[in-house]
């Protein structure tokens, strides 16, 4: 006899699929769920630097390492050729105007001046003979002079008293013409000598000039020649530190080598090299600080050179009144140039999510939940302590402004 089977109803027999279907369902829905809830990361509040944006002054400025420098050097440089005698100084003396640095022998230039005083002395004995010999001369003819006045003097009284014999007939008129003949030639004779020596003495006025000439310029040639031994003793030209003194005993120097440097201590700048990316806008009379010990130094751009090397140009500053008290040569200084006015804008402190989300993007701290999520922003200008907020923020939010490397893809963080 057949039994009858009941058969078994559509979901017992299907059960095994109904159950994988369901599990692929959950999975599916999981996955969904997951992929589109936003990413969140935990991260410790040690790993990361948080900030408040707030309102403030915000003032643009760049900030460099500055060295110290005088404010003045004086290359030295060689007069004269010759061997290092003697080294005076060394070099970081400090020294005072005048005072020797070292001293050159030159034998040849001794000679050579030896034999310029020579041919020196020969001519001014020359031009002293010249002018005793004129000097005589005019005494001569002065001499000369007075001797044919004396004559004509004479002739004079002796022609007077030929005329008043011959009105007593004492005398003939042939004895009287005689007379006034030889005191006419006496007198005419006597005023060619005065006109003679008138002329000679202005030539002998002339020749003095041109001896007095003569010697100015022998003098001058001569001394133009023995200052060239001056030459062989170099001096300070003025208070200062010496520097880069490149000198041995016995060492050869040619005119115009570079032998060292002097260093002007009285004032001192702070050169500094920035990047190019702002040489259009540094420009000299631009305001700088430095802060050393709680105390701040105003100074302002005094030159900027034109040349950029290695992607980089450089700048002097001075200091505008006070300056440090240990300040040295050498000494380097972190100096702030002032780029803009301060003025109140929204800011939040300067960290490495720029770096990372480029300015668009940053975490904003929820204040009720504490998680923070990305908010997008706008930054403007910056600093290398401020960055200026355009939009996207508000005073008195909290942000993460460092540890972006630890929060790689996040969208939400929560701070442990």
């Amino acid at each position: 006899m057949d039994i009858i089977r009941t058969p078994q109803p559509w979901y017992i027999r299907h059960r095994l699929r109904i159950v994988a279907l369901s599990l692929l369902t959950a999975i599916s829905a999981c996955t969904i769920f997951i992929a589109l809830s936003p990413r969140q990361l935990n991260v410790s509040s040690e790993h990361i630097r948080t900030g408040e944006v707030r309102e403030a002054s915000f003032m643009e400025f760049i900030e460099a390492e500055g060295t110290v420098h005088p404010m003045m050097t004086i290359q030295l440089n060689a007069t004269a050729s010759g061997f290092v005698e003697r080294i005076m100084c060394e070099e970081g003396a400090t020294l005072r105007k005048g005072d020797t640095i070292f001293v050159l022998n030159n034998p040849e230039l001794l000679r050579t001046i030896a034999h310029e005083r020579t041919e020196w002395e020969k001519t001014r004995r020359s031009l002293r003979e010249q002018e005793i010999q004129m000097e005589q001369k005019s005494i001569e003819m002065r001499l000369q002079a007075l001797e044919l006045a004396y004559n004509a003097d004479k002739l004079e009284k002796v022609l007077a008293q030929s005329r008043e014999e011959f009105s007593m007939g004492l005398k003939s008129r042939a004895e009287l013409n005689i007379a006034e003949a030889e005191y006419i030639y006496q007198s005419r004779k006597l005023r060619l000598q005065k006109e003679k020596q008138s002329h000679d003495s202005a030539t002998t006025r002339i020749r003095l000039e041109i001896l007095a000439a003569e010697r100015k310029a022998a003098d001058l040639h001569y001394e133009e020649k023995r200052r060239e031994t001056d030459g062989l003793v170099t001096v300070a030209p003025a208070d200062g530190q010496l520097g880069h003194l490149n000198l041995t005993v016995g060492q050869s120097v040619t005119t115009g080598a570079k032998v060292g440097e002097l260093k002007i201590m009285d004032r001192y700048k702070v050169r500094t090299q920035l990047n190019e990316y702002y040489v259009e806008r540094i420009h000299t009379g631009l305001p700088a600080t430095v802060i050393q010990k709680q105390d701040t130094f105003r100074m302002r751009i005094s030159r900027v050179m034109p040349e950029v090397k290695d992607r980089k140009f450089e700048t002097d500053l001075l200091f505008c009144s006070d300056i440090p008290e240990n300040i040295r040569l050498g000494k380097s200084y972190r100096v702030r140039i002032e780029l803009s006015r301060p003025e109140q804008t929204i800011i939040v402190p300067r960290g490495d999510f720029y770096k990372k989300t480029g300015g668009q993007w940053i975490f904003r701290i929820d204040k009720h939940t504490g998680v923070a999520r990305r908010t997008k922003i706008k930054v403007g200008r910056m600093n290398p302590e401020q960055c200026e907020i355009v939009s996207g923020l508000k005073p008195g939010d909290r942000v993460i402004i460092d540890g972006y490397e630890l929060l790689e893809d996040a969208e939400e963080v929560t701070i442990d």
